[in-house]
């Protein structure tokens, strides 16, 4: 295969370069590869991403290498790939199969976005859960944590979608379906991360400054706000294994899975097996109430 030549993908062209460089180089994962599995992966990427703000991370060299943060979509970008203009910042919309294809040819190796949509860029989506293991911590610590906060969400019959990061840590969602605006929300997400970590002193923290934060999960409930992002529903990560931020059931958690059993090999492979565990959290109708948490902290 030659070093760049042009793609069409419903009807777009797209210049493909560097077909066979390594962007995973412990994974053993090219380029073409990569862009292989997102097209396999598009259908169920492109519904969680759609009229969501992108900021993607960008690693010329592969993983392993130097990175950068792509907010603004560049002077190149093709005319058919979406933007959304707010805060100054020209965003993508990561709305089609072009746009995907054209992200992967620019090394864009994560994906991460906003947590409203652009047409109510005041109301959360969801109120997420950012579970984030401090220095040392493994990740069954995590998973400790999060089962624990499952237990307080089941006692108040609110459910509770879980996922890993890709990483390290693990994000539970709660579909609110705009509900609450970004104030009303965080304000339940700091009720919830004070309460649990004055109930499990010892495992859990909402300390900002790493230094303080000893060998406790960090609840970090101020990363839920607008204009700030978070690593999408199966976007794939820059780690050795080419992880996979991943929707989860609930048991597999207890039953001790892994970050790095997902990742963009076998993620298409599972998701065909287990459907898209995410799949709630795009129906409108799907809305958990969490007025009785604001009446009750006074917040409301």
């Amino acid at each position: 295969m030659p070093d760049a030549e042009i793609i069409m993908i419903e009807g777009k062209k797209i210049r493909f370069s560097n077909p066979e460089k390594l962007l995973w180089p412990k994974a053993g994962i090219r380029k073409i590869d990569y862009l292989a599995r997102m097209l396999e992966l598009a259908p169920y990427i492109l519904p969680h991403s759609k009229d969501r703000l992108l900021t993607s991370i960008r690693y010329p060299h592969g993983a392993g290498d130097e990175s950068f943060f792509q907010k603004n979509a560049p002077e190149y970008a093709p005319e058919w790939v979406k933007t959304h203009t707010w805060n100054d910042t020209d965003y993508i919309l990561l709305d089609s199969l072009p746009t995907l294809a054209w992200l992967v040819n620019l090394a864009a190796l994560e994906f991460h976005t906003s947590f409203n949509t652009w047409q109510r860029e005041n109301h959360p989506t969801s109120l997420v859960f950012d579970l984030d293991p401090s220095e040392g911590q493994r990740f069954e610590e995590a998973a400790e944590v999060a089962l624990l906060v499952k237990e307080t969400l089941d006692s108040l019959s609110v459910k509770g979608y879980v996922k890993t990061s890709g990483a390290t840590g693990l994000q539970i969602y709660i579909p609110t379906g705009g509900r609450y605006d970004y104030n009303e929300a965080r304000r339940i997400n700091e009720f919830f991360g004070r309460y649990f970590s004055q109930k499990y002193p010892g495992k859990i923290t909402i300390e900002r400054m790493v230094e303080k934060r000893g060998a406790r999960l960090y609840f970090d409930y101020l990363q839920m706000w607008q204009g700030k992002t978070i690593a999408m529903v199966y976007t794939p990560r820059a780690t050795d294994h080419a992880s996979i931020s991943m929707p989860i059931g609930w048991d597999e958690l207890e039953k001790g899975i892994r970050p790095e059993d997902f990742t963009l090999n076998n993620a298409l492979e599972r998701i065909k097996k287990k459907g898209d565990l995410f799949a709630p959290l795009l129906e409108n109708p799907v809305q958990e109430s969490l007025d009785s948490i604001l009446k009750y902290a006074g917040l409301s």
